[in-house]
């Protein structure tokens, strides 16, 4: 199975171990037929013996020894069991720990195209519910599998040396077995990679809700959202009960089978022992020992079903690491040197989903340059920034920074030279100070100040803790200007040759939005800026201004020039602002 090569791959570090531990299960089922062996000698010499009662005065010694010896292998046996479990512990919990780190770092350096076709409650089901699956089939699965298996053969092997005859008659069962459990497993397959999916769809559908809670209650939808997640709930439970019917369907074969060892051990055991085939104490053995085949035949249903959850897991989890993102990051140097910040489209077109967005861009942004794009919503604005960030590749044409093609950069080289503002903002659960420096952390405080007053949030420091204020999730208990303006500090702080600004100032009043303006011209580094916007007020002062519509340039120069021309920009300024002044 390669789902198991997998896991083998990924014990590096603690296959050692792992391997002890294997090796000391192995062992301590051997101290299960110790305790039989003994109790055969008892049997043999104290009870069933005719001289029984003289054995007992005559040789009381060696019954006591016996006896000794029946309760130190019970307790060395505790003793290596506790020992072993602890071992399985550790590889299960290491393993877990640099699984959870590789998945993680192979997801953060996916593309965007894939957390577009990923829900982020898939992912986390993948990080949380199918890893803890893993963990439990290192430490209890394979355990058992081990443990059965490796008591099953020595049992058969001891029954073999006391009686031949009687071993196969046992075994007789086992072609049954493997018949139910081969049915089993083929039904449980599938419903189980099914399950996986649903529950992973509920995971979503939680997550979601919770992230728009906001939204849920100034809609006063609490109930709709109950019933809909219910639906979820119920698809889930429904499948749930469906995968464990297979089991309880299979179950009663299996418990007829191993129950019916017993009643082969009794009829033709006892028929042997009246026939004088065997002892009474070796009678004594075959049925002592009898459990560990009944057990094993018992714990084969359970473990395939387990195993069956492991493999829907694993298989997922795999998905993620030989998931090949479209844009690669080598990572090949530590170096983030400084790029030039002029930027050039050279017949740009893209599409996504089979929709074009961008048709044919030219267009050339000199170093240094404050250039405004503006366009009807669609147009194709953030697209066009996406694509400067790489966070997604044209279909057609190229762009260059610096003269050089934007795919023979590193990625992360390219955008550590970028600092971008998204249409949502998203602050984490840190400090104001942490928020800021998100993108530097040993950006100097006094750094972090200068760039939250050149972002306009002077709010701040009316706040009882300032700049150690705690962020609630996604910057809960700020307004939306607010959480602009700390945005748009943290990527000034990174100084960076470009800075693009997608609809920044949306949430601020006007004169907010001017003094921003102002600062952003104050800037004690060469910075190319682009800023998508929708007010003519964030344009006007721009060295140009680029109008799209339906993912082409349609109008493209200076606030003046634009305003001669009488098109899409004049329209919108005259509509924004009253009269249009005149143009010489």
């Amino acid at each position: 199975m390669f789902q198991l090569k997998w896991l083998w791959q990924n014990l590096k570090g603690y296959r050692p171990m792992y391997a002890a531990a294997l090796m000391l299960s192995i062992i301590i089922q051997t101290f299960f037929l110790i305790g039989p062996m003994i109790v055969e000698r008892i049997v043999e010499i104290f009870i069933s013996s005719p001289d029984a009662l003289e054995n007992i005065v005559v040789q009381r010694d060696l019954l006591i020894m016996l006896c000794a010896l029946l309760i130190i292998f019970t307790f060395v046996r505790t003793c290596l069991q506790f020992l072993c479990k602890m071992l399985y512990e550790t590889v299960s919990q290491g393993v877990l720990q640099d699984v959870r780190n590789k998945l993680f770092a192979k997801i953060q350096n996916q593309d965007m195209h894939y957390f577009d076709t990923h829900t982020k409650g898939d992912l986390v089901t993948r990080l949380t519910g199918d890893l803890e699956l893993i963990r439990h089939s290192l430490a209890w699965i394979i355990l058992m599998v081990v443990e059965s298996g490796s008591l099953f053969i020595f049992t058969i092997i001891y029954f073999f040396t006391l009686d031949w005859l009687l071993t196969l008659c046992l075994l007789a069962v086992t072609p049954l077995l493997f018949i139910v459990t081969r049915l089993f497993s083929k039904s449980a397959g599938p419903r189980y990679v099914k399950l996986r999916e649903k529950l992973s769809r509920l995971n979503s559908k939680a997550q979601e809700n919770i992230a728009a809670n906001r939204v849920v209650k100034a809609f006063a939808r609490e109930e709709y959202e109950k019933e809909d997640f219910d639906k979820y709930n119920k698809e889930y439970c429904e499948y749930n009960q469906q995968a464990a019917m297979v089991w309880l369907k299979f179950q009663p074969y299996v418990e007829i089978l191993a129950q019916s060892l017993w009643v082969i051990q009794m009829l033709i055991g006892g028929i042997f022992v009246v026939n004088g085939r065997i002892t009474l104490a070796q009678y004594t053995v075959f049925s002592g020992l009898l459990w560990t085949i009944s057990n094993a035949i018992r714990n084969i249903g359970m473990l395939i079903n387990d195993l069956q959850r492991f493999f829907a897991s694993v298989s997922k989890i795999i998905e993620v690491f030989y998931a090949r993102p479209g844009i690669i990051n080598n990572h090949d140097s530590a170096e983030r040197p400084r790029i030039p910040g002029d930027i050039r489209f050279e017949h740009v077109s893209m599409s996504f989903d089979g929709k074009q967005v961008l048709k044919d861009i030219n267009l050339d942004i000199k170093d240094g340059e404050t250039v405004v794009i503006m366009g009807a919503t669609g147009s194709g604005k953030t697209a066009m920034m996406n694509l400067i960030a790489r966070f997604y590749d044209p279909t057609e044409g190229a762009i260059y920074i610096g003269g050089k093609n934007i795919k023979d950069y590193e990625p992360d080289i390219l955008r550590c030279n970028i600092g971008m503002t998204t249409q949502e903002v998203m602050l984490f659960s840190d400090t104001i100070d942490g928020n800021i420096a998100y993108g530097k952390s040993d950006l100097p405080f006094e750094e972090v100040k200068d760039f939250a007053h050149l972002a306009s949030a002077h709010f701040i420091e009316s706040m009882p803790d300032q700049y150690e204020t705690i962020i609630g999730e996604r910057g809960v208990g700020l307004s939306g200007g607010q959480k602009q303006r700390i945005a748009l500090a943290r990527a000034m702080a990174i100084r960076p040759p470009i800075l693009i600004l997608d609809d920044t100032t949306s949430a601020v009043d006007m004169e907010t939005e001017i003094e921003i303006q102002e600062n952003l011209t104050k800037l004690d580094f060469d910075c190319t800026k682009l800023i998508i916007a929708q007010r003519t007020s964030s344009a006007r002062y721009a060295d140009r201004i680029v109008i799209l519509d339906d993912g082409k340039v349609l109008e493209n120069g200076t606030h003046a020039e634009l305003m001669s021309k009488k098109g899409y920009y004049y329209e919108i300024f005259t509509l924004q602002n009253g009269e249009a002044e005149e143009v010489g």
